[in-house]
């Protein structure tokens, strides 16, 4: 057993449960399967104890007094962030469908019947548990991918990681000059619809287009400093426009290299539709709503301009942004898009056997 193994705590199940004999066993049966377990007997009871505990998994009655388990579900998946990606499981006497639908169109992850099996149950809670490991990890490497290239994308230096994206990524010093220009984004400048490269530095087709580009640039990179590193703008054509989202980079510890300090992420037209909803739910275990969030800042968007689309606060936004943080293992708005990017690149070069996903 490795000292990484002997060092982790054993899972932490929360059972909430009123009757006292079966919450008890519940708990018997956690413990002599090796995880930790703590117990309570209502759900106002549970939501008080995640106050300052952080469970693993929530095993949960739906029936009890004072705050039924769809009332703990509801309150945990709105108001506890942190807690968004921990598997709910209702335990539930009934076994008709509408209570099972009911649950899961509250956010509930599983289901048992009562009276409990206590085999199903142990087996239901190590699947679900291994789920979220897999999808952390997954995560973390498509982080620690993604860092490695931003890290190099700072100091200027290629990282084949960008290749494989569909998404053009052209990178600029202080000077506004191309440090580096990623395949997808040589394609698009070749191309010409939108931009090109003239003497080593972007410009957009349109004239109007260019001119808000260049004051873009320059916007973001002064609002670097107030510690604001994001900004967007459609590049117009005559027959179609393509999102631009400009980025600056953090500050780089490589030497003698042309300095990167922004990015330029280009959407083209026929890649407006790359990002599926969808996909993200199920990479990131995003909501619904999370998902439509994401999408629309991929595509440029500011977060007032999310609130307007949705029909929700900018305090909401802000709301599912800190749950898109805590999910994706980002804390900026650049790195959030760019790993939702290239998030949905990773999953879909993992189908080709002529490329290796990174």
């Amino acid at each position: 057993m490795t000292d990484t193994a002997i060092n982790t705590p054993a899972p932490l199940i929360l059972v909430v449960e009123d009757e006292l004999a079966l919450r008890r066993d519940i708990v018997e049966e956690l413990e002599e399967a090796g995880y930790r377990a703590l117990a309570a007997a209502h759900g106002e009871e549970a939501d008080r104890l995640m106050e300052n505990t952080t469970p693993d998994l929530v095993l949960c009655d739906i029936t009890m007094p004072k705050l039924d388990g769809y009332g703990l579900l509801s309150a945990m998946r709105q108001n506890r962030p942190e807690l968004a990606s921990t598997p709910f499981v209702f335990l539930t006497a009934m076994s008709e469908p509408r209570e099972v639908i009911e649950g899961k169109l509250r956010g509930a992850d599983d289901y048992l019947i009562k009276p409990v099996d206590y085999d199903l149950l142990l087996a239901t809670v190590s699947a679900r548990l291994r789920q979220v490991s897999r999808i952390k990890g997954q995560i973390e490497q498509d982080i620690a991918s993604l860092q490695a290239a931003l890290a190099d994308l700072a100091g200027g230096g290629p990282h084949p990681v960008l290749d494989l994206i569909a998404l053009g990524i052209v990178l600029l010093d202080g000077d506004r000059n191309v440090v580096h220009a990623n395949k997808a984004a040589q394609d698009m400048a070749r191309d010409a619809a939108h931009f090109s490269f003239r003497r080593n530095r972007i410009a957009a087709t349109d004239p109007v287009s260019d001119i808000a580009l260049q004051q873009a640039l320059d916007k973001v990179k002064a609002a670097a400093r107030r510690g604001e590193r994001v900004g967007g703008i459609m590049l117009q054509s005559a027959e179609s426009a393509m999102s631009a989202l400009i980025g600056a980079l953090g500050p780089s510890t490589a030497a003698q290299k042309p300095q990167a300090e922004l990015a330029v992420f280009l959407s083209a037209p026929t890649h407006d539709k790359k990002v599926s909803e969808r996909l993200l739910i199920d990479l990131f275990g995003l909501t619904p709503t999370e998902a439509r969030v994401a999408a629309l800042l991929t595509s440029g968007a500011r977060p007032s301009d999310v609130a307007d689309a949705l029909g929700i606060s900018t305090t909401t936004v802000s709301f599912h942004m800190r749950n898109l943080f805590q999910k994706t293992g980002t804390n900026r708005q650049i790195d959030l898009v760019a790993l939702i990017l290239a998030g949905p690149m990773a999953v879909q070069l993992e189908l080709s056997p002529r490329i290796v996903s990174f």
